[in-house]
């Protein structure tokens, strides 16, 4: 029987316990181990270059994105000083007040009882006094002839005019006090400002927190003067100073930027927060903005110094280490570096690096420290 294959080159019998065996030998395709070999020199070419770049010292100015809060520039809650009932209300919440306004008056009996009877305690001393007085003149014109009063006589009665004379002052100063503890009876506005809470009627029993009442009567805050309250973690402190301008939007604004000056610096980290507190000053003579207010601040970071700024590709955030790759003698050189600040797509690093080094522009963990880096383009 014939068979044509057309990969058998070669056709064998050999005999075998009586039976003959076809062995078919078969020969490789010329061309396949030539292929072969034509693949490794097509991979080593197909390596891409290691992109370097020299690295420089510059300046990166950058800006914070942070939270902050509008408050009114002052602020205080008002309690009555004694107990008392409250007579009259002169204003409500929303009503605008300025300094010395009369808010509420209110009334306590008790003290119009001790009032009258530190006004008679002081009629009575006042006879009192005038009676030691009169004895104390007629005892020292009559001294002035010798021999008819004795030294002592004179002296008894001028130490009885001035006992007299102290306990009078000490009548009028308790009048006088009572008499102030009466005008507390009436609260007036300490500042220009706004009624943000009112918690009391007329006739309601009001005194010290804690005494008369929990709740102040008012609370009243300045409104065309803000206070606008950031915490700047501490990494970013040390580019901060007096007069920066920053700006700020708000939710119920968000078309509106607002811009002010930083005015104060705590000069200290917060202790839960571990960030400084910034306070800038914001006019608000149209009122557009309100106490209370949430804003998102844009803080401008301008550089202090210049420092080494590279790609952020060329900084590698391992779960050990943050590093680059410096390239030395055709050789990967992890170096440790920690970062700065970042503007889009550029980052500060600091580490054991000098001007000029040459640093891989995309790096990352799978080139080893060590490793040759075949090729290399500027």
């Amino acid at each position: 029987m014939n068979l044509r294959l057309n990969t058998l080159s070669k056709m064998k019998m050999i005999p075998f316990n009586g039976l003959l065996l076809t062995v078919l030998l078969c020969s490789c395709h010329p061309g396949e181990k030539q292929e072969q070999k034509s693949k490794e020199p097509q991979q080593a070419a197909d390596v891409p270059a290691t992109e370097v770049f020299p690295l420089q010292r510059g300046r990166l100015s950058s800006s914070l994105q942070i939270p902050g809060e509008l408050i009114a520039f002052q602020q205080v809650d008002l309690y009555a000083k004694e107990n008392s009932f409250v007579k009259k209300l002169y204003v409500d919440v929303g009503s605008e007040v300025k300094a010395g306004q009369l808010l509420v008056t209110m009334e306590a009996p008790e003290l119009g009882s001790q009032l009258a009877g530190a006004l008679s305690n002081i009629q009575s001393r006042e006879a009192i006094y005038t009676a030691s007085k009169a004895n104390y003149d007629r005892l020292y014109a009559t001294s002035q002839t010798p021999g008819t009063i004795s030294p002592l006589d004179l002296e008894q009665a001028a130490a009885r005019k001035a006992s007299d004379l102290a306990q009078l002052q000490s009548a009028k100063e308790a009048y006088q006090q009572i008499a102030e503890t009466q005008n507390y009876l009436q609260i007036k506005a300490p500042f220009n400002g706004v009624i943000t809470a009112r918690n009391v009627n007329p006739g309601a029993y009001v005194g010290p927190s804690g005494k008369g009442s929990e709740l102040p009567l008012f609370t009243l805050k300045e409104q065309k003067k803000l206070r606008l309250v950031i915490s700047v973690p501490e990494a970013y402190t040390s580019y901060l100073s007096h007069k920066n301008e920053i700006s700020f939007t708000v939710k119920s604004m968000p078309d509106q930027q607002f811009k002010a000056h930083i005015n104060r610096m705590a000069g200290a980290l917060d202790n839960k927060l571990h960030a400084q507190r910034i306070e800038m000053d914001v006019e608000n003579n149209d009122k557009k903005l309100l106490p209370g207010m949430v804003a998102e601040v844009n803080l401008p970071l301008p550089a202090n110094d210049s420092t080494f700024i590279v790609p952020k590709s060329a900084v590698v955030n391992s779960t050990e280490k943050v590093f680059v790759i410096r390239a030395v003698d055709s050789k990967a050189e992890w170096v440790n570096v920690k970062t700065g600040r970042a503007n889009n797509d550029s980052i500060e690093i600091y580490g054991s690096l000098h001007p000029g080094d040459q640093l891989l522009k995309a790096a990352n963990e799978e080139i080893r420290n060590g490793s040759a880096l075949k090729k290399i383009k500027q």
